[in-house]
Order: C-alpha cells, then sequence, then structure tokens
C-alpha cells in the first residue's frame, strides 16, 4: 500500500486486515486466495462531483460530494452517507472497504460502499440543509438505485437528511423505490432502524460475555463506559440498561460527562433532545442543573483512563482508542471491548488488546476485543431488512425485526469464534461454551478471515480473480 502516501486511513484499514490474514492458516489452507488481497482493494468505482447550493443569504456555496463503490460481489453496494468537513477519499475508502466484510458478516445480499460530503450540517438552517441534500442527490441519483446501489445515513446524515434526499430522488428519477434506507416509518422506513447499531452490539458483546462466562454471566451488574453521544452511543446504553447494566459515561468532541452512579433513560432522553439540536454536552449541563451537580464533566478527555468499567463501547468516531487509553483500560480490569464506531480503535490499541487475551498473568482473561466489522453490523444487517420489506412493499412488526437483528448478531457471532479457532494457532487451548479455562479466540482474526473468504470466493466464481 505504500502509493497511498496521502490516504492514511484506508491505509490502516487494509494493514489491519492483511496483518489479520498473514498471521493465520488461511493462506496455508488455502494459497490461491492470497491472489484476491490486491483486487479487492481497489474500488469498483469512484464518483466525485461538485455541490453547488445557495445558503439562506443568497450566497454560492460550493461542497465536494463522493460515493465509493467498492465491491458489488455480494448484492448491491450498501453503506452510508457521511456529511463532515472531515470527509475525504481516505476516510471513504477506509469505510467503505470495511463495509464490505462488514456486510458479508450479516448473511445479507450487500455489498460495500461509502459516501458524503465535506458539507457541515452544523449551524445550518432546515431550508439550507434541504438546498443542500436536493443538490447532492442531484448528481447522486445518476448512480444509485434499489438493485445497484442502496446508501444511509451516516455521521451528519439523520432521519430529516435521509427525507430531504428521498424526496429529492423521487422527484429527479419520478419513482419510488428503496433506493435509500434509515427512511422515515411513512415512507418505506422500517421499525428498529435507529436503534439497531446500539442495539447490535449490545447483543453481540452479550454474546462475548456468555461464551466467555460459559453461559454464567450477562449484562447485569456490568459497569459499562460508552463514548460518543450520538445514535448509537443513545441505544446502545439504553440496551444496557434494559439488560441489568450501568452506563457510567458518555461524550463528544469538546469532552466526557461521567456519571458514576449511573445514567438513567430520562438522562438519555436529555442527552438525546441537546444531541438533536446539535449542541454540545456542555450546553446540556448548563440547562440541566440536577445532571450537572450529579456528573463530572473532563474537558477534552476520553473516558477510558477515568473509570474502571467491566465493558467498554468506543461508539464515536475512527481511532477514539489509542495505544494508551487500551493500557489503561486493560490495567482497570476491563474485560470487553468492542466498537459501536467504524475502526474506533488503532492499531497500536487492538494489538495490546490482542496481547492481553493471551496474557497468562491475567486471571480475568485479558480485554476480549470485538472489531466493529462484526460488533456494529447491525445497524446495515436492519438496513438490509428494509430493503427486503420495500421490495415486498410491507412493514414487519417491531419484534420480527429485532428477533431477526438478534439472530444476525448471533450468527455473526459464532461465526467469528468458529473462524477464529479453526485458523488460528493449533498449540493454544481456546475457551469454549463448556469451560472457561484458555484463552479467548480472537474476533478481530475470525471476522476478518470469515468476511473476506466469503467475499473472495464469490469474486473467484464470478471470474474477478482466477
Amino acid at each position: 500500500m505504500s502509493h497511498l502516501p496521502n490516504e492514511p486511513e484506508f491505509q490502516q484499514a487494509v494493514s489491519e486486515l492483511v496483518s489479520c490474514l498473514e498471521n493465520s492458516k488461511l493462506f496455508k489452507i488455502h494459497p490461491d486466495l492470497r491472489r484476491c488481497l490486491e483486487v479487492v482493494q481497489v474500488p469498483e468505482r469512484v464518483i466525485q462531483f461538485r455541490v453547488v447550493w445557495e445558503n439562506d443569504k443568497g450566497e454560492l456555496q460550493l461542497n465536494r460530494g463522493y460515493r465509493v463503490q467498492f465491491n458489488s460481489t455480494l448484492g448491491p453496494y450498501k453503506g452510508g452517507l457521511r456529511f463532515h468537513p472531515t470527509v475525504n477519499l481516505s476516510i471513504l475508502k477506509f469505510l467503505g472497504f470495511e463495509q464490505i466484510f462488514k456486510n458479508a458478516l450479516t448473511g445479507l445480499s450487500m455489498g460495500g460502499g461509502k459516501g458524503g460530503s465535506d458539507f457541515d450540517p452544523k449551524g445550518k438552517s432546515d431550508a439550507e440543509i434541504r438546498r443542500f441534500c436536493e443538490s447532492f442527490m442531484r448528481e447522486l441519483s445518476r448512480h444509485i438505485g434499489p438493485n445497484v446501489d442502496v446508501p444511509a445515513g451516516d455521521i451528519g446524515v439523520g432521519g430529516r437528511e435521509v427525507g430531504y434526499m428521498f424526496g429529492a430522488y423521487k422527484k429527479y428519477r419520478n419513482a419510488w423505490e428503496g433506493v435509500l434506507t434509515g427512511k422515515g416509518f411513512d415512507f418505506g422506513g422500517s421499525y428498529i432502524r435507529p436503534e439497531a447499531t446500539g442495539y447490535g452490539l449490545v447483543y453481540y458483546v452479550a454474546h462475548m460475555i456468555k461464551y466467555a462466562s460459559a453461559g454464567k454471566e450477562s449484562f447485569d451488574g456490568k459497569t459499562v463506559s460508552v463514548s460518543g453521544s450520538g445514535n448509537v452511543a443513545q441505544f446502545a446504553a439504553r440496551k444496557v440498561i434494559e439488560l441489568g447494566g450501568k452506563v457510567v459515561s458518555f461524550s463528544d468532541s469538546q469532552g466526557t460527562l461521567l456519571k458514576e452512579a449511573g445514567f438513567t433513560n430520562e438522562d438519555i432522553d436529555a442527552i438525546a433532545d441537546i444531541k438533536l439540536k446539535r449542541k454540545a454536552l456542555t450546553d446540556l449541563l448548563e440547562q440541566n442543573a440536577d445532571l450537572k451537580s450529579q456528573t463530572k464533566y473532563l474537558k477534552g478527555e476520553r473516558p477510558w483512563k477515568h473509570i474502571k468499567v467491566d465493558v467498554a463501547l468506543p461508539s464515536a468516531t475512527q481511532n477514539e482508542v489509542d495505544k494508551a487509553d487500551a493500557e489503561a483500560l486493560v490495567a482497570g480490569g476491563c474485560r470487553f471491548i468492542a466498537e459501536g464506531s467504524n475502526m474506533g480503535c488503532d492499531l497500536d490499541a487492538i494489538a495490546v488488546f490482542e496481547s492481553s487475551r493471551l496474557d497468562t498473568k491475567l486471571t480475568n482473561g485479558g480485554c476480549w476485543y470485538g472489531p466493529g466489522k462484526a460488533s456494529n453490523c447491525g445497524g446495515v444487517a436492519v438496513s438490509g431488512l428494509e430493503m427486503a420489506q420495500n421490495s415486498q412493499r410491507i412493514h414487519w412488526t417491531p419484534e420480527e425485526v429485532d428477533k431477526k437483528l438478534g439472530d444476525i448478531m448471533k450468527n455473526c457471532f459464532e461465526n467469528c469464534v468458529e473462524t477464529a479457532v479453526e485458523y488460528a494457532d493449533e498449540s493454544v487451548e481456546y475457551r469454549t461454551n463448556k469451560h472457561t479455562t484458555g484463552h479467548f479466540p480472537s474476533l478481530v482474526q475470525g471476522a476478518n478471515i470469515a468476511g473476506f473468504a466469503k467475499v473472495a470466493n464469490a469474486m473467484h466464481d464470478l471470474g474477478d480473480w482466477w
């Protein structure tokens, strides 16, 4: 990847995958699969375009729009749209690359893609956001469709933005098609879609806890640290509370809010309200004296070094857990970490967690790491279920969707474990559901191998490599 010096995020994502594959038995057992590595790293198509729109003062505004259609082997390109000033091709390529294997792990028929713009919705009026979305979709609508590419929301793209873009697509194409997911329920959305990533994350970790304890433990009584304060963090926290756990942190780009007694659902309602207005946690504290008196605010800090927890759920953005954070979590006795954000842990942090997993001095088994391509695949899984409902012109009940989500996360976890053990070092004894001796299987290795092998074998059968 030395030919991509200006794409550090993408290089990191590729390096993590390649390292996992090279350090397993995959290429010893299936040496021909190595030939796919170079092919799968190159997107099938990269679309870049200008987005010209008008602000409320009538002034011309210019942004860059992107869609990386990375891999359509398993189905239509599927992945979110991100509106944020930091958006660039490196970030979108890393997200699209991860999306290929994440979507493969859901077991649904979806390829991988990602897109967005360097547009910043913060501080913009509804009318400005609508005009931007209409201009953005004017070009994007040429390249997407229900059987071609089905985008969704991501950072900076919520229900409002999806609604504006869906309305624009419908006008430009004169067609009602399930071309976006995360839509409002009245125009084709699915129950549980807003909750799906956070719920799925907690379901995945619940299986980690159950497996590690041979069925003797659950979230009940566990102390949990969550980063971020957006959709994923909020719904992950609500599900943890429902399962008997205690959530002690939220964060945003300005700092971390700690509550040792545990946040309540009412606290999360207040956080959701402030975030809907695109304000900071500090604004919440100014408006809520009771919460201010019960919490500690750490300006410019992330939560990982400041409170001892059983479970850590990074749910903000990429590379939010570094080596020092990882070492602090392990030293503090954290037993499980799983990413609600994409590539939430950097490579050095992952190395710390993987090392702790094999450290015989750690009587708790170390800190077991769940990679985002597996642990946060619940969001895109329910997007896939939304696509299925749109195709049939029906709505499933919340209970039906939640049951399907739970099954998908269970199958994903079991696939990761079984693949990790199959292709791992035979000299290492691994824990199983029947006993608690030995080491945890590497979920990052299992996820990468399972996702890559599925895509690579299908690409071979389609003649994309030979």
